[in-house]
């Protein structure tokens, strides 16, 4: 090859890296960057119709903001524990979680979010939610905690998990139990002779299979997800707490937002709350057929015995000013 080939070719190829780089650069600058980049975490797995619906809301966001908002989405604690959590939205690290009675840590008032034996179904729980106690709860939330509940998601029935069937109260005597960090499940399970233990919800398997901790309650999704059947023998039937989370987002960073966007997030976040309950009613059809045949057994228990032995100690647990709403929501049935 000659010299003024070679010389040739040289400027030829460098031509081509240019034009080859000034088209990269045009792709990257194509596809710009999101305005707000939100963080979520979630206690619960990437099975679990609760993030499986922080997934859709992520989708549909990016959809219809026209790709301005992205919606990062983490499961079983990866950020957080849920309480931390709190915390690190508050202080703007993070941005989303979910969250229901843990928060009475904070504001009395969310013990009703899972207060046992309180709602009887889920009709009862949806009236509570939008009736005024409800109201006053996000109110609390959003002023109180810089928390914005934008919707609410299913829980199902909380039922609990053993290595020995539990009929009756007596049956609980001195088992140690995990409870998740909330002042009236203690208070409990306590007046019904059992020792609560409270507990992250990612340490428990593992404190069930070490046997740090003998029993567990929990709805069936998160005893499914969770892998519970595992190491636990018997699901028994104590339908005692009734309840739902919140979807939440930092005050601050929702407020980030220009006024457009602002409508675009909570519109989708109703759809969000739909797509769960769809989601949730066609699972728990499926997820007691499923820890059966994985082989929990399903024990009835006595269920007026567990009420009537712990409402006294429930109610004396709340403040006169919670007591006055306890009774405001159930003289009407009494």
């Amino acid at each position: 090859m000659k010299i003024t080939d070679v010389k040739m070719f040289s400027a030829l190829n460098k031509s081509l890296m240019i034009v080859i780089s000034v088209l990269l650069l045009c792709q990257c600058a194509s596809k710009e960057e999101p305005e707000f980049v939100f963080r979520s975490t979630s206690l619960v797995n990437d099975n679990h119709t609760w993030f499986l619906a922080f997934e859709y809301f992520g989708d549909i966001l990016h959809e219809r903001s026209g790709g301005r908002i992205k919606l990062e989405n983490y499961h079983s604690e990866q950020l957080a524990k849920e309480i931390e959590a709190i915390r690190l939205i508050q202080a703007e690290i993070i941005d989303m979680t979910t969250t229901g009675s843990l928060l009475s840590n904070w504001i009395e008032i969310a013990a009703f979010c899972e207060l046992p034996f309180f709602l009887e179904d889920s009709i009862s729980m949806k009236n509570f939610i939008d009736g005024p106690i409800g109201k006053r709860m996000e109110e609390e939330m959003l002023n109180k905690l810089g928390l914005r509940p934008v919707c609410y998601f299913q829980r199902g029935p909380r039922q609990l998990t053993s290595n020995r069937p539990i009929r009756h109260p007596d049956d609980l005597q001195g088992i140690v139990i995990r409870v998740p960090n909330v002042p009236s499940f203690v208070t409990a399970w306590s007046a019904l002779g059992a020792k609560p233990t409270p507990m992250s919800f990612s340490e428990v398997f593992t404190s069930l299979q070490q046997g740090t901790i003998e029993a567990q309650e929990n709805p069936l999704a998160l005893i499914r997800s969770a892998g519970f059947a595992e190491v636990q023998d018997y699901l028994n039937l104590t339908n005692h707490v009734v309840s739902w989370v919140y979807p939440v987002i930092g005050e601050k960073q929702f407020q980030k937002l220009p006024d457009d966007l602002k409508v675009i997030f909570l519109d989708a976040a109703k759809d969000m709350q739909t797509y769960e309950h769809q989601l949730f009613r066609q699972r728990e059809k499926e997820v007691k057929h499923e820890l059966e045949e994985r082989g929990m057994e399903f024990i009835e228990v006595d269920n007026r015995a567990f009420k009537e032995k712990c409402l006294p100690a429930i109610y004396e647990s709340l403040s006169p000013a919670m007591q006055k709403v306890y009774d405001d929501v159930l003289q009407p049935n009494q």
